[in-house]
């Protein structure tokens, strides 16, 4: 039976219960310290939105939590993240206030779309769903960095336009696939089933701890209605992580959404919650009630709907795989940094901006890698 650990948390204790919660995961059995391991951020997007992107506190809990077991942080540790064509990750690990905690423990943090990383072909050992047609001239590319080393995904409760609601298995989605990933939306739950079998070929460990201390409802990753939740949550089973964070949302995991039911059927991680051990946390009457947030939609992702799914099917190769493609990132940009954000987006920030999730999160901008007593 796969495990998932969840616990209520506060700004105040929740660095040093990120790591009583990684002990009650089971942690040290998912990850060998003998293995290097790269801790996956997750930037959703390159301003601060409550809710989109890794907080401070759940890097600095987890890297805490590393270093005081013995773990070599400054050694064996890295950060990554990879750029989508309408998000910058450098602009975000400053924005979202990451910088200083890995400054804080000299954690490097590799940013995957830049030359510096190597991409090499890789053929999985599996038979896969869909990548392998999708990338059949240039073959699956994935970053050699992670090839050999452990995984620690760092994703946060919310919910997702494509997907319905996102977590440690679509964490995957922005490490081990580059900028074309966005070739694979129209099969998007097949995807992050193929991503994750890759994942058990290529990492010695996998691990999960998911921030829901503010949580987001609507059309995520990043246009959505922040809501303080103080729940955190962790688990060596990607599938069964996703499965009970949805479960937490008001989600059926294995009828609304599809990419956990055919995770869950190709014995990839446990999907139904009741075969999931749940410790810590009595969540057995928590419901956030996000699950009218299946058919929300920005401007922007409604678009994309159509290309994918929708009347525009047959132009998507050449709405978003020929010369004309920018066209796409240049809306994108237009509509969520230029409209959205400012009327939409900031007064949202400001709102948590008054509780004391958002006074711990100005203090990690002024550079302090300590929680405020």
């Amino acid at each position: 039976m796969s495990k998932v650990a969840v616990l209520r948390t506060s700004p105040e204790t929740v660095v040093e219960d990120y790591g009583r919660l990684m002990d009650l995961a089971g942690y040290r059995q998912a990850l060998p310290f003998d293995a290097q391991t790269c801790l996956r951020i997750n930037i959703s997007w390159h301003v601060y939105m409550p809710a989109c992107s890794t907080t401070p506190w759940q890097m600095h809990g987890v890297i805490q939590k590393l270093a005081s077991d013995g773990y070599e942080v400054a050694r064996d540790l890295i950060a990554a993240q990879n750029d989508t064509v309408v998000v910058s990750c450098r602009e975000g690990a400053v924005n979202n206030h990451l910088q200083p905690v890995l400054d804080h423990y000299r954690v490097p943090i590799a940013y995957l779309s830049e030359p510096a990383t190597e991409w090499i072909r890789y053929q999985p050992n599996s038979k896969l769903l869909v990548l392998d047609r999708i990338f059949e001239k240039q073959g699956i590319q994935i970053p050699k960095l992670l090839l050999g080393k452990s995984v620690i995904h760092l994703p946060t409760v919310k919910t997702h336009v494509f997907t319905g609601t996102t977590g440690a298995m679509k964490n995957a989605f922005g490490g081990l696939l580059n900028l074309n990933r966005h070739w694979t939306h129209s099969v998007i739950h097949e995807t992050l089933v193929d991503l994750l079998r890759i994942q058990k070929e290529i990492h010695p460990g996998i691990f999960a701890v998911m921030d829901g201390t503010i949580a987001g409802e609507g059309p995520g990753p990043r246009a959505m209605r922040p809501h303080v939740k103080n729940y955190i949550l962790a688990s060596s089973d990607c599938v069964a992580i996703d499965a009970i964070a949805a479960k937490m949302m008001g989600f059926d995991p294995m009828t609304d959404l599809r990419f956990l039911r055919l995770a869950h059927e190709h014995g990839l991680g446990v999907g139904r919650p009741e075969e999931i051990e749940i410790v810590g946390a009595d969540i057995r009457n928590v419901n956030f009630g996000f699950r009218g947030s299946l058919g929300e939609n920005t401007f922007a992702s409604w678009g994309q709907k159509l290309i994918y799914w929708g009347p525009l099917k047959p132009l998507e190769n050449l709405l978003l795989r020929s010369p004309i493609v920018p066209w796409s990132y240049v809306a994108s940009r237009a509509y969520h940094d230029g409209y959205w954000y400012p009327t939409h987006g900031k007064p949202r920030v400001r709102q948590i901006m008054k509780t004391g999730w958002g006074e711990l999160f100005q203090s990690y901008g002024n550079g302090v890698a300590r929680p405020r007593a």
